[in-house]
C-alpha cells in the first residue's frame, strides 16, 4: 500500500456512468443536516437552523459572530459544509436570545428557526445528511444507469472516501498538513501561498509569483481580499523575514486543524483505493465497525464474521492516523504501517502541542446509502439520498457519474 496508491478506482467499475456535471447553480446541490437531537427550549445557547448559500460554514460563523458580538470560537456547529450549493445546518450561539437571532438579515444566510438549548453544539453532533442533487448534461440512459449503480451501492456500500473536496481549492491541503506534522514550516507556508497555475485571477496569480520572487510586500498588495489567511501570514513574514514558523502561527486554529485532518483523510483514501474490490469483506486482523453503534472489534476469524459483513452489520475500517489510534493487526496492520512510513510519519508525529494534537480513530471503509431516489426532468438527473455523518455525497456521485 504505497503513499502514491491511486485513488480513482471505482467499486462499480463494471457499470457505465451517467456523465454530466453538478453545481451549475446553487439549487443543483442541496444538503440538509439530520440532527442527532432537537433543542429543548431552555438553556444558555440558542440553536439556529440556518440556510446558507455561496459561503463556507466558517464564513457563516464569522458573519453570525460579528453580527451578534460573540467570539467565533464560542459558536458551535455539527459539521463543515462547502461554499457551493444550498445548505441547511444548525449552529449554536451563546448568550444571545432566539428573537435576536431570528431578526438577523445577513448576506448569504437566512435564519429559519432559533430555539434555546443547554449545551454548545459540538462537531459530530448530527445523525447524517440528506442530499438533493441535480446532475446536468447526462447521457440518455442516465436513469437506468444510476439505478443499477445505486442498487450495487445499496447492497455493497458506498466507498467512504473523503475525496478531493477535502483538499482545498488548490488540492494541497493534505500537503500543508503533512508539512506541519514534519515541522517543515517553510514548506507549509510555500504550500499555503500556493501555485499560480491552480488559481484564477491575474491579481491572485501575480501575488503568488511575487512571493516566489521574494517580494513579500508586493505579494501582500496583490493578494485578493478573500485571501485573508495568506495576507496575515505574509504580514508576519515581512516583519520577521525567514521566521516561517512564527508566520504560520497566524493561521486560524480551525484552519490548522483542517490541514492536519486533510492529511489524515488523504492517507485514509489510499486505504479505500487499495481495498476497493473488497470493501464488504473483513479480513483477519481488521478492526471491524459495528454500524449499529460505531464500536470496533478485532476480527480474529474472518470466516466467522463474513455473514455479518454480508448483512451490512459490520464493515472493515481504515486508519485515521493519530497518536492514540488503535492499529489493525496481522497483514492489514503491516500495510497500514507501511503507508504511514512512506509518508515520512509515525504515530508520534500527530502528538502536536497548542491544541493541535490529533489522537486518531478508525473509520469504516464503506457506509450505507439511505433511501435513494432517482428521476429525470427537463434539466437532467435528480438524485436524492442520505448518508451517515462524516460521509460525502461526492463518493456516491463519482460512482454514478464516473467523471474520470
Amino acid at each position: 500500500m504505497r503513499n502514491d496508491e491511486p485513488t480513482s478506482r471505482y467499486l462499480t467499475a463494471g457499470l457505465p456512468g451517467t456523465g454530466g456535471s453538478i453545481k451549475e447553480s446553487a439549487e443543483d446541490f442541496m444538503v440538509e443536516e439530520l440532527p442527532l437531537y432537537l433543542p429543548c427550549g431552555e438553556g444558555g445557547h440558542t440553536y439556529a437552523l440556518i440556510e446558507k448559500r455561496g459561503i463556507t460554514t466558517l464564513e457563516a460563523i464569522r458573519r453570525l459572530a460579528r453580527a451578534l458580538k460573540v467570539p467565533e470560537r464560542e459558536v458551535g456547529y455539527a459539521g463543515m459544509k462547502d461554499s457551493r450549493g444550498v445548505t441547511r445546518q444548525t449552529v449554536s450561539l451563546p448568550r444571545v436570545a432566539p428573537e435576536e437571532v431570528r431578526a438577523l438579515e445577513l448576506p448569504g444566510i437566512a435564519v429559519l428557526s432559533a430555539e434555546r438549548h443547554r449545551n454548545k453544539l459540538r462537531l459530530g453532533h448530527l445523525a447524517g445528511n440528506r442530499f438533493l442533487i441535480r446532475v446536468r448534461g447526462v447521457v440518455p440512459e442516465a436513469l437506468s444507469r444510476a439505478g443499477e449503480i445505486l442498487a450495487v451501492l445499496t447492497r455493497r456500500g458506498v466507498p467512504n472516501r473523503f475525496g478531493e473536496q477535502r483538499y482545498g481549492v488548490q488540492g494541497n491541503s493534505h500537503l500543508i498538513g503533512r508539512a506541519m506534522l514534519a515541522g517543515d514550516w517553510r514548506g507549509a507556508v510555500d504550500l499555503l501561498i500556493g501555485d499560480p497555475t491552480k488559481v484564477e485571477g491575474e491579481g491572485w496569480r501575480g501575488a503568488i509569483d511575487a512571493y516566489r520572487r521574494g517580494e513579500i510586500e508586493e505579494s501582500i498588495r496583490l493578494f485578493p481580499g478573500h485571501c485573508r489567511t495568506e495576507r496575515e501570514v505574509l504580514q508576519r513574514l515581512a516583519k520577521r523575514p525567514g521566521d516561517f514558523e512564527r508566520a504560520f502561527q497566524s493561521v486560524h486554529p480551525r484552519l490548522k486543524k483542517l490541514y492536519l485532518s486533510a492529511c489524515q483523510s488523504h492517507l485514509f483514501d489510499q486505504v479505500v483505493a487499495a481495498r476497493i474490490d473488497s470493501l464488504d469483506t473483513v479480513l483477519a486482523g481488521d478492526l471491524a465497525w459495528k454500524h449499529e453503534n460505531g464500536a470496533c472489534f478485532l476480527v480474529e476469524d474472518a470466516a466467522v464474521e463474513a455473514p455479518r459483513a454480508a448483512r451490512f452489520e459490520i464493515s472493515p475500517t481504515g486508519p485515521i492516523f493519530g497518536c492514540r489510534m488503535t492499529p489493525a493487526s496481522e497483514e492489514v496492520g503491516e500495510r497500514e504501517g507501511a503507508l504511514l512510513a512512506a509518508a515520512g510519519l509515525t504515530p508520534a508525529s500527530f502528538d502536536l502541542p497548542g491544541g493541535l494534537r490529533m489522537e486518531g480513530e478508525r473509520r469504516p471503509l464503506r457506509v450505507p446509502v439511505g433511501d435513494p431516489r432517482t428521476e429525470v426532468d427537463a434539466d437532467g438527473l435528480v438524485l436524492e439520498f442520505s448518508l451517515p455523518k462524516g460521509s460525502y455525497a461526492t463518493a456516491v456521485l463519482r460512482e454514478i457519474m464516473k467523471p474520470e
